[in-house]
């Protein structure tokens, strides 16, 4: 009885086999996988960087994160992170992000970051927005914050090596 109720409910049930094989493919290619989201995420970031509708960039691999010394010597060689977050200009009104989001057709809007598809996400109007607005930004969340996971394909581009151009398209809309 202690079995099923203490250890299954603290350690988890054991894995079918199925199950343990998937597991054991995805661990061979997750550095891979993280590799490439992380240089997907400094490609976007760039763009975003010198987007004439995007207000600030926070991503640490960019030169002008206040953290990017300490990623180059904490941080393996040429990885920083998968997610980046950014704010659009006149973004004062959450409507304005929220908008941005909805209007992206090559993302998917989504809070999970466990995905090999660009996700993005307004948290000021979906996973914060029972807080209040004071509640928000102390918990760093403005009205203007976009979060984006980059997909692990690149959609090339003229302007871009990245989904940046396709977040153009939102962006751009007034």
């Amino acid at each position: 009885m202690k079995l099923r109720i203490e250890i299954l409910r603290d350690v988890g049930a054991c894995l079918n086999p199925f199950g343990a094989f998937l597991l054991l493919q995805g661990l061979e290619t997750l550095s891979l996988r993280a590799q490439r989201h992380s240089d997907n995420a400094l490609a976007l970031a760039r763009y975003l960087e010198q987007h004439e509708k995007v207000a600030w960039v926070s991503f640490v691999g960019l030169e002008s994160h206040p953290s990017h010394q300490l990623a180059l010597k904490t941080l393996r060689e040429g990885t920083f992170c998968g997610v980046l977050s950014f704010g659009v200009k006149n973004g004062k009104d959450a409507a304005v992000g929220s908008k941005v989001v909805d209007s992206l057709k090559l993302a998917s809007n989504l809070a999970n970051v466990g995905d090999a598809k660009t996700l993005v996400i307004h948290p000021a109007t979906t996973t914060h927005q029972q807080l209040s607005e004071e509640e928000q930004l102390s918990s760093g969340v403005s009205s203007d914050l976009i979060r984006v996971r980059p997909s692990l394909s690149i959609h090339k581009s003229e302007n871009s090596g990245s989904d940046g151009v396709r977040f153009d398209a939102g962006v751009g809309r007034d």
